[in-house]
């Protein structure tokens, strides 16, 4: 399971040495791809597999079935760990992230998200001002009963 934040810097050939504590679960490689609010999304290859599996049967009559799946398979990438950790984010997931020097790595259960660190300071204030809000709504999900007592 990855959690936590983790700041780091991209050097100048878009390279991002991922967290130490998750590189033995990352060694095989990872796939890199567009995620949702304007971040990456990084898959060890084992937790990608399943994703894409599950994207494979939804009804692709659903016009917002294809874009997702246009968005998060299309836009993936099958990139190795060099010797340091380290993958190269291609330029058009950078740009798709906005990704320049700055970046926040955050855990999130089974993937890893690749945030601006400019956008993920936005986006974590305003989920930390609406975070009452935000539990309220997931309390009435069933089995979220472990919500109401954060």
């Amino acid at each position: 399971m990855f959690i936590g934040e983790y700041r780091h810097t991209i050097d100048e050939k878009g390279r991002l040495a991922l967290p130490t504590k998750f590189r033995s679960v990352l060694s095989t490689g990872v796939v890199v791809t567009r995620g949702v609010d304007q971040c990456l999304f990084v898959y060890a290859r084992e937790a990608w597999d399943r994703l894409a599996r599950k994207m494979a049967t939804l009804p692709m009559t659903q016009k917002n079935t294809r874009a997702f799946s246009r968005l998060i398979l299309a836009g993936a990438m099958d990139l190795p760990l060099d010797a340091q950790g380290r993958v190269v984010l291609p330029e058009y997931l950078r740009g798709y992230g906005k990704i320049t020097k700055n970046v926040v790595v955050a855990g999130v259960y089974d993937r890893l998200e690749i945030w601006d660190e400019k956008l993920w300071n936005a986006y974590t204030k305003n989920a930390e001002k609406h975070s009452a809000e935000i539990a309220e709504t997931l309390g009435s999900f069933g089995g979220a009963s472990d919500v109401d007592h954060v």
